[in-house]
């Protein structure tokens, strides 16, 4: 590019999808005259479904304004809690995304998870037509057009990714409300309605069962609930929803 220099600055969490020579402070860019700045945005590798709001000079720009000589741009990352417009909060999770999706549903956030690689056209047309919030580490995927709404998840670390979502997105909780199998409704089920799924030491010493209304899964208090309730109740503690 030969056109227009301007300085720019990203946020110093945008930083990691900058190249590092260009990490710290302003930074000169030469553009090409006519690209948006969204355009130039994502250039640097930043995906817009991670930049908040951008100025220019000061003031507030929109993705679509072309930069002119001299601008100074600055890049902000996105405002949290984040508000997601036009439709309930819902999401859409890749496929290297499982364990995040089974602790979002625990805590009965609606969320839909490809355990096979669709591909990222497919998993954006997909976000588009349900209308869901795509999370993923994959900056390809989040540049993508068709997308309704997206957001990187920042951590590999199953911990500190469902922290990064639930502050990011705020989510209502609803523990025990979802199958985290299939992201289904639970209801509460006589043990004679799942007795083909239990073992006889499962029949013998327990009585208290829900069933997913989609798939038909049986669920109830075992051997790893105590892991689970630690999980919710440290969600609920930082983020609120009911526990019980």
């Amino acid at each position: 590019m030969n056109g227009p220099e301007i300085q720019l600055t990203v946020a110093p969490e945008l930083r990691i999808f900058v190249p590092s020579g260009r990490r710290q402070g302003q930074t000169a860019l030469v553009t090409d005259g006519s690209s948006t700045l969204g355009h130039v945005i994502e250039s640097l590798g930043v995906p817009l479904t991670e930049a908040g709001r951008i100025l220019v000079d000061g003031v507030e720009a929109a993705v679509s304004h072309v930069p002119t000589a001299g601008e100074r741009v600055e890049v902000l990352g996105v405002s949290r809690p984040q508000q997601i417009p036009g439709a309930p909060l819902r999401f859409l999770l890749d496929v290297h995304l499982g364990t995040l999706a089974r602790r979002l549903r625990l805590l009965g956030v609606d969320a839909a998870y490809e355990n096979e690689d669709m591909g990222d056209p497919a998993l954006a047309a997909l976000s588009a037509r349900e209308k869901r919030v795509m999370l993923s580490r994959d900056r390809g995927l989040l540049r993508r057009r068709e997308l309704w709404a997206g957001g990187y998840v920042y951590s590999d670390r199953p911990d500190e990714q469902l922290r990064d979502v639930l502050e990011r997105f705020a989510p209502v909780l609803a523990p025990w409300t979802r199958c985290t199998a299939c992201n289904g409704r639970l209801a509460p089920a006589d043990k004679d309605a799942v007795q083909d799924q239990l073992q006889q030491g499962t029949q013998r010493n327990y009585d208290v069962f829900a069933q997913c209304t989609a798939c038909g899964r049986a669920y109830w208090r075992g051997a790893h609930h105590s892991r689970l309730v630690a999980i919710v109740d440290e969600a609920v503690r930082e983020f609120g929803g009911e526990a019980a």
